[in-house]
C-alpha cells in the first residue's frame, strides 16, 4: 500500500480535544505550520502562508498527547497524510489536511522539555489446565 508519510514542524492551535471511535480513545489537535525563508533580495526572513493540519493521535499516543501538549506548544509530528478537497456551504472549494500520527513531541529547537515514562500494563500468563486423566 503506497501512504504518504510526513514530518511537520509547527505550533499547537488549540485545545486538545479527546472522544471515542469504537473502543479506542483519539486525542485531535490542530497544527500550524509556517514556512520561512531568506530572501536575498530583500536581506531579510520572509514567512509564508500557514498551513493547517488536524492530528488524530489514536490508543497510548492519544492519552500522551492530551497530558502533554497545550495551545501554543511546539511540536514535530509523524504519520500519514490524508488531503480531502471538499465545497463548503457557500460553495468555495476547501482543502483540508489530516494526519494520523504515530509520533508526536515538542519540539527541543525551541525549548526544553521534561519526559516521564510510563509503566507498560503487563497481562498475567493464562496457564493451560492438564486435561484430567483418564480414569
Amino acid at each position: 500500500m503506497n501512504e504518504t508519510l510526513i514530518t511537520l514542524q509547527g505550533y499547537v492551535g488549540g485545545d486538545v480535544k479527546v472522544r471515542t471511535a469504537g473502543e479506542s480513545r483519539v486525542a485531535t489537535l490542530r497544527v500550524a505550520s509556517t514556512p520561512r525563508r531568506y530572501s536575498k533580495k530583500e536581506e531579510a526572513w520572509i514567512d509564508g502562508d500557514t498551513q493547517w493540519y488536524s492530528v488524530n493521535c489514536w490508543r497510548a499516543l492519544g492519552d500522551h498527547v492530551e497530558q502533554s501538549l497545550h495551545r501554543g506548544d511546539p511540536v514535530v509530528v509523524h504519520g500519514r497524510l490524508t488531503v480531502t478537497n471538499w465545497t463548503n456551504n457557500a460553495g468555495l472549494e476547501v482543502t483540508t489536511f489530516e494526519v494520523d500520527a504515530t509520533a508526536v513531541g515538542h519540539d527541543l529547537n525551541r525549548g526544553t522539555s521534561a519526559f516521564t515514562k510510563t509503566a507498560r500494563r503487563v497481562v498475567p500468563e493464562q496457564r493451560e489446565v492438564a486435561p484430567a486423566a483418564a480414569a
